[in-house]
């Protein structure tokens, strides 16, 4: 062989999924496909879970009906947001769609991706591929975000028929009721990877049930002592009540601004949690 003849290379075999990770733009965060996550969840959903979701709708319907209705015939009128008097259907109607959100977006993002994470090691599987953790939060919030639409439109179609809905710009409770489980979806699946037992899930409800109650559903702020309502104005349920509250009647005002800023802050705390939390746990 001549001197200037050029050295022989072995052929390149199959890039690994880590080394094609390292090789994107984002690195082994985020591949942007996040739709293979939400096309499994989707089937998964419709071969297994659907009645579970359908069951979830009922609850806040029920509340409304037995709330609504029965206590409203005593209660009789109150003061909306904008200080005219409505039912107390009406007053109670905007709550609980916020409840209904928060309540399908927090149970696709713990109870379900606790199962996935601890016991079916799903995550795991996905991340031995090219998929990053960023690729599995956004997939799997966008589940969540879903399942929080859902319940949101079937709410307000039922308020509809109730005559509960007296205003146009009642329409935008809609994605405004997508913004709350953004911020639920997001929040609680970077919690819920804390957690390894099923003991520990049982502190989602505990936080859950006090928020539920006197995050202003049933009845105004102003009932409460002052140090106790500045408490309740920390809580994400009570921006969520008070925003579709307003939305409900078309009366928008700097809270408003207010309300939607802390659900943007609350994603983004999230979604960055969850995923350095995917990181850590599963990319070692």
């Amino acid at each position: 062989m001549g001197a200037d003849a050029a050295p022989l290379r072995p052929e390149a075999g199959p890039v690994s999924a880590p080394a094609q990770a390292r090789s994107r733009t984002f690195g082994p965060l985020y591949s942007r496909n996040a739709r293979a996550v939400i096309a499994r969840g989707l089937m998964a959903t419709r071969s297994t879970n659907w009645l579970v979701m359908v069951s979830g709708f009922f609850e806040p319907v029920l509340f409304l009906i037995s709330m609504g209705v029965g206590l409203g015939a005593i209660v009789g009128e109150v003061q909306g947001p904008d200080g005219t008097h409505i039912s107390y259907a009406a007053y109670i109607a905007p709550a609980l769609l916020a409840v209904s959100a928060m309540n399908g977006a927090v149970y696709d993002s713990t109870w379900n991706v606790f199962f996935k994470m601890n016991f079916a090691k799903l995550y795991q599987g996905m991340l031995y591929t090219s998929l990053g953790p960023l690729d599995v939060a956004l997939g799997e919030i966008f589940l969540a975000l879903l399942r929080g639409m859902l319940y949101a439109t079937g709410f307000t179609a039922v308020m509809g028929v109730m005559g509960l809905i007296t205003s146009p710009w009642a329409l935008l409770m809609i994605p405004a009721s997508v913004l709350i489980a953004f911020g639920f979806a997001s929040l609680g699946m970077g919690i819920t990877s804390f957690l390894k037992t099923f003991q520990q899930m049982d502190w989602i409800n505990f936080i859950l049930l006090p928020m539920f109650l006197f995050s202003a559903t049933f009845y105004p702020l102003s009932v409460y002592p002052q140090p106790i309502q500045w408490f309740i104005q920390t809580m994400p349920l009570w921006h969520g009540v008070e925003l579709l509250r307003q939305i409900s009647v078309g009366s928008f005002t700097s809270a408003t601004l207010l309300h939607v800023g802390y659900y943007l802050v609350m994603t983004a705390v999230g979604m960055l949690l969850t995923t350095l939390r995917l990181r850590s746990l599963f990319l070692k």
